[in-house]
């Protein structure tokens, strides 16, 4: 079953939704990188936020990008989103021990850590991207992520997410959901969206009751019902290439890719996003030279 995302609006105009099922991009997260099962959790709630952060943003080529510093032993986690919600990402520790806030629960917090950031930085195509940073509010991430929109993007919001690891370390089920009200919603709105949410409990439970991204939106926004506009696939997607990867390399300078080319070996090149490869030979080396 492919993941997608599905975008809507309340009846009443005053509440933007977005949902999403995410397993299968969070799984290939994992197939990539070799998390264990605390980074899983902690990654694949990253990306799924940054897949329906990046797809509200709807600037042709541009891109969203989401870094998570919060001092806990998962090190940085970055995550890019495209217009679309197709994402890529990196943690600095993906095999980090188990860390439970109870038996049978996974301790994202403090995997994440609350001695940090959540930066945002979104590149509009203009001249210069912008950048909105906040302190951590517990290292969830959907929290932080709703502290974000209020206190950087000034836009009540409401973000949860959920990632459930197999006892096999697979991804079971990954989603979430994002609220933003609009101006003017008046406190009735707010109260029944408070309620929904309430009501609703968490996304994994609902995602494993194979509820679908529209059923999560609808079961939220109860009796204010909620008129879909948008449904787009997503999935786990790097657009790196050997043509950037020379430029890159490039990039290094003579001096650097001289020193490369003396060691007379074949010099791999590893995205840091994917389980790309790239091999350059002496010769390969010896022809970026000659074109500098």
């Amino acid at each position: 079953m492919k993941d997608y995302l599905v975008r809507g609006m309340t009846m009443d105009g005053f509440v933007k939704a977005v949902a999403i099922r995410s397993t299968q991009m969070v799984q290939r997260a994992v197939q990539i990188h070799g998390t264990t099962a605390n980074a899983t959790a902690a990654f694949g709630r990253a990306l799924t936020a940054s897949s329906m952060m990046g797809n509200m943003q709807k600037v042709e080529n541009g891109s969203m990008t989401l870094q998570i510093r919060g001092g806990g032993p998962i090190g940085t986690i970055t995550c890019v989103s495209d217009p679309e919600g197709n994402v890529r990402g990196c943690v600095t520790n993906p095999n980090m021990p188990l860390v439970e806030k109870y038996p049978g629960k996974l301790d994202v917090g403090a995997t994440v850590g609350t001695d940090g950031t959540l930066t945002v930085i979104r590149d509009l195509q203009m001249k210069e991207p912008y950048i909105g940073s906040v302190p951590l509010v517990s290292g969830e991430i959907g929290d932080d992520v709703t502290a974000y929109f209020a206190q950087s993007e000034q836009t009540p919001t409401a973000c949860a997410l959920g990632v459930l690891v197999d006892v096999d370390q697979s991804v079971k089920v990954a989603g979430g959901y994002l609220l933003q009200l609009l101006p003017g919603a008046p406190d009735d709105v707010i109260d029944k969206l408070e309620q929904g949410i309430q009501r609703s409990g968490a996304v994994t439970a609902m995602l494993e009751q194979g509820m679908t991204p529209e059923d999560i939106l609808g079961q939220v926004c109860g009796d204010l019902g909620i008129v879909f506009m948008e449904t787009q696939e997503v999935s786990y997607k790097c657009y790196c290439s050997r043509e950037r990867v020379t430029k890159a390399l490039i990039s290094l300078g003579k001096e650097e890719l001289t020193q490369i080319a003396e060691e007379g070996e074949t010099f791999p090149v590893e995205c840091q996003f994917c389980d790309e490869k790239y091999l350059f030979t002496p010769e390969d080396i010896a022809r970026l030279l000659k074109r500098i």
